[in-house]
Formats: C-alpha cells, structure tokens, sequence
C-alpha cells in the first residue's frame, strides 16, 4: 500500500509524517525505516526507527532508487513500514511524473508486505488523476 501526504513546500507534511512515524512506532509489529534526504530529523525519530540519509548513496534515478528500496526490503524480512520525506527530491523525480514509480512501489508493497507512507511537495490538484486515491492527507 502506498499512501500520500499532498502539500506544497512548508505546509507542515514534515511534522506530520515525524508524528505518524512515532505514533506508528508504539504499536507496530515490524521494522519500520525512515528516509530522508539528510540526518536533519534525527533526534525527532523515536530510537526505533531506522533513519537512511538517502543522499549518502549517491542516486541519481527513480530506477535507482526503487532498486536502493528493494535492496532494503531484501535485508529486512521484519520490515513492515518505510517513510519517505521529500519524496520527489530522493526519489529523483523533481519536475517528472511520478504515477510509474508510485505504481512499482505499490507492487513492491504487494509482493513483500511493506507499507510505504510517502511525503510529496505537490497539491492534490498537481497530482495525475490515478494517484489522488492515495492521498491520505491533503495540506
């Protein structure tokens, strides 16, 4: 499952994925990671969660990226949930379309039992047609 938080740059979609993360980490039964683009929010996260500083492994595609999430997901068979902030920015996808990639993650959660919450920098109105299904919060 893929779920979205939609809204412009400093609309507080940051705050609200640290305080869901945290929640989440009370109850989970799994693993859960957090990525990031720097170690910025570190002392924010709960001990629990496993923060990756997606900008220390030098991606540079969308391609890359779902091959760096299924690298992940390949050492963790406890994973239950990753966080991705600033998806666009990590993800390599600032200014692209980001239905196939969403969609990849969707079958990657699918086949390995991973729920993948993800921050992005865009209005609700800016998504393409088949993703606002997923957003779950719109700032």
């Amino acid at each position: 499952m893929v779920q979205l938080i939609a809204g412009n740059k400093g609309k507080g979609k940051t705050k609200y994925l640290l305080d869901k993360v945290n929640d989440e980490v009370k109850t989970a039964s799994g693993n859960i990671t957090y990525l990031d683009k720097s170690a910025k929010h570190m002392f924010e996260l709960n001990n629990k969660v496993r923060l990756i500083n997606v900008s220390d492994y030098f991606i540079t595609s969308s391609d890359e990226f779902l091959g760096f999430i299924c690298g992940i997901i390949s050492q963790d068979h406890d994973l239950q949930q990753m966080y991705f902030d600033s998806f666009l920015k990590i993800a390599c996808l600032e200014g692209k379309d980001i239905t196939e990639t969403v969609t990849k993650l969707e079958k990657i959660g699918d086949a390995f039992g991973v729920d993948f919450i993800v921050s992005i920098s865009l209005d609700e109105n800016e998504l393409p047609a088949d993703m606002k299904s997923k957003v779950t919060i719109s700032l």
